[in-house]
């Protein structure tokens, strides 16, 4: 047994003593330790495999160097075939397993879509970006839900903000950071031209009480009227929140609920996962530039993903991969986009390790 397994098995054994104490469900951690004790219920099962088909193999070998029997040496040579090929099947199943992940993998997520270049073109994407992240969340039974909407008069989107809540989100929905460019002919175009667009994508990971801690004497929160839409109380009282976080100057503000309290309470969520996603952003900086690359840089300015309309092709750049179907993506078909993502993601990660 080697010292990974013999470490791994130990950690199996603690964390079913664990798992046996009632109180360990209203822990505020439970859902990881519980993931991770499945985790490693399926790693120790494949070692168990492992070892099981290396005696199984070592006593193959042995039957056919020691027989004189034609028949059974021949019998031994295909069974050490056979175990030779599920080994090596079992070892890449294992392999995938004790991949080390991004330990932020499992959160759910705050993602912000905004109107960059393109004016209404451009918010009218951004409607379509979310449709197409909330389409393929519902595929996959995660939950959506909107945090704040700033909606314009064509019926596009200036900025959108939701959380997306299910096991495994960030790892899956990472990658979609970052500037989406959009070529099409809009439907104003009497000339047929076509038009340019670009929208900002953020995913943050969201952030729980014990993740960032927050001074009470770091913030300054506003409250005041708020415009627009939502309802006819929404704009009589002072509901709306904006809270400066001081030490780093993150602006964040809320108006979209009635209730002032609920109001800052989003807020709040909203400027811790910032803040976290601001201290990944600082680990990561001793990852190697092509991880970098994947994982991109938020709403900055690096184009990741282009939407060419004319020629039905969507191409992320990261990666050099193109698929058509333009109109399946955008309702939430784009598995194929994100395993080819997290394939890439875990060559750069073999390369490193």
């Amino acid at each position: 047994m080697d010292s990974q397994e013999a470490k791994l098995r130990e950690e199996l054994v603690d964390l079913g003593i664990r798992m046996t104490d009632s109180g360990i469900y209203s822990q505020s951690d439970y859902p990881k330790i519980a993931k991770r004790f499945t985790e490693l219920q399926e790693i120790i099962k494949l070692y168990d495999h492992q070892n099981d088909l290396a005696k199984q193999l070592i006593a193959a070998q042995e039957l056919k160097k020691n027989s004189n029997d034609e028949d059974l040496k021949e019998l031994a040579e295909q069974e050490i075939q056979d175990l030779t090929a599920k080994v090596s099947t079992n070892q890449d199943k294992l392999k995938s397993l004790l991949q080390i992940d991004d330990p932020n993998n499992s959160r759910n997520v705050i993602i912000e879509i905004r109107a960059a270049a393109g004016g209404d073109e451009a918010s009218l994407f951004a409607g379509e970006l979310y449709r197409m992240y909330c389409r393929w969340a519902e595929r996959h039974g995660y939950r959506y839900e909107l945090i704040s909407e700033n909606p314009n008069e064509v019926g596009g989107f200036k900025e959108i903000i939701f959380h997306v809540v299910g096991l495994d989100a960030y790892k899956y929905l990472k990658f979609e950071g970052g500037v989406h460019r959009v070529q099409r002919v809009p439907a104003t175009e009497s000339q047929g031209r076509i038009h340019t667009s670009t929208v900002t994508v953020a995913v943050l990971p969201e952030a729980e009480e014990s993740d960032i801690e927050i001074n009470p004497n770091d913030l300054r929160i506003d409250v005041y009227r708020s415009s627009g839409h939502g309802g006819q109380s929404v704009n009589t009282t002072d509901s709306a929140v904006r809270i400066t976080h001081l030490p780093t100057g993150l602006v964040v503000a809320n108006q979209d609920e009635k209730s002032q309290i609920k109001n800052k309470a989003k807020a709040i969520s909203i400027l811790r996962s910032r803040l976290l996603s601001m201290k990944i952003e600082e680990d990561q900086k001793a990852l190697s530039t092509a991880r970098l690359k994947l994982i991109g840089s938020g709403d900055r300015s690096e184009k990741i993903r282009t939407y060419n309309f004319p020629q039905d092709r969507i191409t992320d750049h990261r990666i050099g991969y193109s698929r058509s179907n333009l109109p399946v993506a955008l309702d939430g078909e784009i598995d194929d986009i994100i395993e080819n993502l997290l394939e890439a993601e875990h060559r750069l990660i073999d390369l490193e390790t």
